[in-house]
């Protein structure tokens, strides 16, 4: 009975007046215009920042609507902390998430909560994200930002600014795909992003697309995109078909892809489908980069912008990892400075910047507003991590001391929220730490980093965060004696490291 149920409940959109009794309770936009909504003023390639603008005006909780659909937007810590209590709310596959349902089905991401799939791959892949298969990793993840340092040697050498967000995207797509499939795009050898990762963006911005194009018009108005999406989604599926050929004909790597083809549930003996773990790869290829290489840009960017930050965590560096050329895994979560920066990063910029949450039952949220069953608000994550209430006055600005271990412990519970909530939070996000960690670790021992005077921070929204036009210019640092010893100093700086993030204790 339960199934039908679920199984009977609306997909995808679903306007906010049909699931919130009382949406007069809630503030919208002043100029709301009939039939069209609260569209004047707002930009289709940055609805994300026009929402975070909306909610400075209008509180903790607004609505917009966009000619029939209207959305409910969250952003306050307490109401986002009832949305992330499991027992009253689950995660809702709604806006660009459902709209990237046609390539990438019920991998892990965008799976509905009914469907098995998503129970059978989280249980089936869990243990390749465990602290033994981290270790396993971390070698991969050396040898890629070995190329990408290669790479910035050149770029240094003949006097050129680096392309932050390109390289970081080259960067995390090699080690998703090298550690997780034994599959390189050889990326840093060409001069132009991989088909791949034009695909992977043109996917990403069609979905973003639809959410601000009204349903009954997206067919005229994204013609010429529609057809675009569908060859980007067939080259998608196509690479991964053939990633996944290559596997079944050569023999294991011990990797995620093995687990996908070998492994049963360790409960029923269930395995993935062929359909299923074509979409996982794709799942993991795009989330397992998109997201890290925006979190690695805008860190670089701040650090470009905080020479003391930087200098103070290049120190850490220097006293945890001493001369050694290849760090290893215990010295990388020895980086609490490092840490923070990447944290307080993506505070300000969470590169998965908003998570949807649906009522298991009929509630009532922060005590005043009623919601039906089914009915869902959007956690606009870059503002709950601005609330000033939990963060301060300065809540703008960027501080990394925000995240030692006294202001940690003593901060509310789901204030901070990069990877999402409960049961379908990221399963990835200790692989995006310390991958992450690690490369700022290196690139900071390596290089001094020098912004363009002229640059102000402009960011592109895609679903995902990433800052545009981003490049930095690089200075040589001369190396580490390579006959000094790394000390445990950086030990005795008790903040938290990669293998648990403030707020994201660990979860099978």
């Amino acid at each position: 009975m339960a199934e039908t149920k679920e199984a009977a409940r609306p997909r995808g959109f679903r306007s906010a007046e049909l699931g919130w009794p009382e949406l007069h309770r809630i503030p919208h936009p002043p100029r709301r215009v009939p039939l069209v909504g609260d569209v004047l003023g707002a930009s289709v390639r940055s609805p994300l920042q026009d929402s975070m603008r909306f909610g400075r005006e209008l509180g903790p909780i607004f609505r917009r609507r966009a000619f029939r659909n209207e959305i409910v937007f969250v952003w306050g810590a307490d109401l986002a902390a009832e949305l992330a209590d499991e027992s009253r709310f689950a995660k809702h596959v709604g806006l660009g998430v459902a709209n990237l349902r046609p390539v990438a089905g019920d991998g892990l991401f965008t799976a509905y909560n009914h469907e098995p799939n998503w129970q059978l791959a989280h249980d089936v892949l869990a243990p390749g994200f465990s602290r033994e298969a981290m270790e396993g990793y971390h070698p991969m993840m050396l040898d890629v930002a070995e190329r990408l340092t290669d790479h910035w040697d050149r770029e240094q050498a003949a006097g050129r600014a680096v392309d932050v967000p390109g390289d970081m995207t080259k960067l995390t797509l090699e080690t998703i795909s090298r550690t997780g499939f034994g599959h390189d795009f050889a990326s840093f050898e060409r001069s132009r992003p991989h088909p791949f990762v034009d695909a992977m963006v043109g996917t990403l911005t069609y979905a973003q697309r639809l959410n601000v194009v009204p349903v009954p018009l997206a067919p005229l108005l994204l013609r010429g995109a529609t057809r675009r999406n569908a060859a980007d989604m067939a080259y998608l599926n196509r690479t991964v078909d053939a990633v996944v050929a290559s596997r079944r004909s050569g023999g294991g790597e011990g990797d995620l892809l093995d687990r996908m083809l070998e492994t049963a549930h360790p409960g029923t003996g269930e395995r993935l489908t062929p359909e299923n773990i074509r979409r996982q790869v794709i799942t993991f290829l795009i989330a397992g980069h998109e997201t890290t290489s925006g979190a690695l840009s805008f860190a670089l960017h701040h650090l470009s912008r905080h020479p003391e930050t930087a200098a103070r965590a290049r120190a850490e560096v220097e006293r945890v990892w001493g001369g050694t050329d290849r760090p290893g895994y215990e010295q990388v979560a020895r980086l609490r400075h490092v840490r923070r920066v990447l944290d307080e990063s993506l505070r300000l910029w969470p590169t998965a910047p908003a998570f949807a949450r649906e009522a298991r039952h009929d509630t009532v949220l922060g005590g005043v507003h009623p919601m039906r069953e089914g009915a869902w608000a959007l956690v606009l994550t870059a503002m709950l991590h601005r609330d000033p209430q939990v963060w301060g006055a300065d809540a703008e600005e960027f501080d990394p001391d925000r995240f030692d271990a006294k202001a940690v412990r003593a901060r509310p519970a789901h204030t901070f929220k990069p990877f999402g909530t409960g049961a379908r939070a990221c399963i990835g996000r200790q692989f995006a730490l310390h991958e992450a960690t690690l490369v700022l670790g290196l690139l900071l021992r390596r290089y001094d980093l020098r912004p363009d005077p002229g640059y102000r921070l402009r960011v592109a929204e895609r679903l995902t965060l990433m800052p545009e036009g981003l490049r930095l210019h690089l200075e040589r640092r001369p190396p580490v004696a390579p006959g000094r010893e790394a000390t445990l100093a950086g030990a005795a700086d008790r903040g938290p490291g990669p293998a648990l993030g403030p707020g994201n204790p660990p979860q099978a």
